[in-house]
């Protein structure tokens, strides 16, 4: 039976923008793309008051806008963060794990930086399971993951979907320097999910930052029997 979107708690960012600024940024950073109207709606505040924080936020190059025809009339900014915009959610010491990077695969070659990863992928695995492990419904168990996922910077959240599966959305990627340095990363983080929601689960990912996506998702759902 499709779950229902109401009962799944939100999982909360480590820390919740506080300025108007930040709630902009953060907003455009978890739900993509938005006209100004929406953003208003979205954030319960005035549309002349999101179009002149949009306006500043502009000037400091974080967001920029796109005219885009959305049915008859005139065409609607829509607008996005910029490259400087997403930098506002950094990449966790990105500059220092890039240098290791290069320096595991100066010292010990590809094998050294694979047994790292696995090796990471392996302590993963076994935190994930103890906070998974204690939930049986898959609903509570994606929500689990979710959780952790969050505290650990990836502003992760869950969407039900109406065919009763759920999608596992991460909007920021904390490590996205050393994932395109090294795809051996995303490609683990794939096979954790699978490892610790079970062989009764099937796990996708649908959207993947480093091939251009806005966010990192999953599709998580029970196998039936196949």
């Amino acid at each position: 039976m499709p779950a229902s979107p109401t009962s799944i708690a939100p999982v909360q960012p480590e820390a919740a923008p506080e300025t108007a600024d930040e709630r902009i940024l953060f907003a455009l950073k978890t739900k993509g793309a938005m006209t100004a109207q929406r953003l208003a709606h979205f954030l319960k505040i005035s549309s002349v008051a999101v179009r002149k924080q949009l306006s500043r936020l502009e000037e400091s190059h974080l967001v920029q806008f796109q005219e885009e025809a959305r049915g008859p009339g005139r065409p609607e900014r829509v607008w996005r963060l910029t490259a400087k915009g997403h930098g506002r959610f950094p990449d966790s010491h990105s500059d220092l794990t890039l240098d290791l990077i290069s320096s595991i695969r100066r010292i010990f070659g590809e094998d050294g930086l694979d047994r790292l990863i696995g090796q990471r992928e392996q302590t993963m695995k076994t935190s994930y399971e103890n906070a998974v492990n204690a939930h049986s419904d898959l609903e509570e168990r994606v929500v689990a993951l979710a959780h952790i996922r969050a505290r650990e910077g990836y502003m992760a959240e869950v969407e039900p979907l109406d065919d009763g599966a759920f999608l596992l959305i991460e909007n920021h990627c904390p490590i996205c320097a050393a994932a395109t340095a090294c795809q051996g990363f995303c490609r683990s983080e794939l096979s954790v999910f699978k490892a610790v929601l079970g062989p009764q689960t099937r796990v996708e990912r649908t959207d993947h930052i480093l091939a251009g996506a806005r966010r990192c998702a999953y599709r998580i759902e029970a196998r039936s029997g196949d």
